[in-house]
């Protein structure tokens, strides 16, 4: 029986386990939560209270890690709170948290690692976007997970695949909520990139079940109404009330293609009208 490390079990990482489990797949899996250890192991999970450091390292990452064959590092740079400057320099950061990782990661049985990175790597490219344009990111999550993504790509004591994840959303977690009411929103004609959960996890399952290791994937539903049109039709439907939206400037936005994640993996998007 196979088995697997999942770095972070969260709104992306614990169905994930869940759906691996249902494959027969032995998943060790981690939580900063002490509550939620237990939802864990009732779900089969073997469950690691885990939180990342950047200058030491947790006692329990050898013993998550043994065993397993691939890691998956499923855990989003926090931003907010205490943490919102969470700069390079910062003892904080999100890089020197994963770089600190990496000795004991080289020296583990992982061969294979998974990286759930974002599109707000590309930064604000006013254009049509694939893995070979190149990343300026803005934001310090963007900026964050770019040389996250470097470091691991050019470590050769494992095999590392990248996933560029488009907006996340699923039947707890819709955007349109976010933007509900909100008055003179920007960039009206802009393209949405967004990916629903249920596509996340079939095109894991996908990397997992094809061993497709050393690859950078865009996973974008290719789906791309205008924001506009977009968001005021989900409003509606969910009972919101609809965003109003300033058209007085030019509207920009990319348009993110996942053509290359459709011909590696042989995927077909399932939730195509999100």
């Amino acid at each position: 029986m196979k088995q697997i490390s999942i770095l972070g079990c969260g709104w992306m990482g614990l169905p994930l386990a869940k759906a691996l489990i249902e494959k027969n797949t032995r998943v060790k899996g981690s939580t900063t939560s002490v509550d939620k250890l237990s939802v864990l192991e009732k779900t089969g999970i073997q469950a690691f209270l885990l939180e990342l450091d950047s200058k030491s390292v947790p006692d329990a990452l050898p013993a998550f890690f043994e065993g397993s064959e691939t890691l998956i590092i499923a855990i989003p740079p926090k931003l907010r709170g205490k943490n919102k400057d969470y700069s390079d320099a910062n003892s904080n950061s999100f890089v020197k948290k994963i770089a600190n990782l990496l000795p004991l990661l080289e020296r583990s049985s992982i061969q294979n690692l998974l990286f759930i990175s974002s599109t707000a790597v590309y930064g604000d490219a006013n254009a049509i976007v694939d893995e070979h344009t190149k990343p300026i990111p803005v934001t310090e999550s963007g900026k964050q997970l770019l040389a996250i993504e470097k470091l691991l790509l050019e470590n050769i004591r494992f095999k590392t695949t990248i996933l560029r994840f488009g907006g996340l959303i699923g039947k707890d977690r819709h955007p349109a909520r976010f933007l509900a009411g909100k008055e003179n929103a920007d960039n009206p004609e802009a393209p949405i990139n967004l990916i629903h959960q249920d596509d996340c996890i079939e095109i894991i399952m996908k990397i997992l079940e094809t061993n497709t290791w050393g690859e950078i994937l865009n996973a974008v539903t290719p789906y791309h109404p205008s924001r506009e049109q977009y968001y005021t039709q989900k409003a509606v439907e969910l009972n919101l009330v609809p965003p109003t939206f300033n058209h007085s400037h030019l509207s920009t936005g990319k348009t993110i293609l996942s053509d290359k994640l459709k011909k590696v993996l042989d995927y077909t998007f399932i939730k195509t009208h999100l």
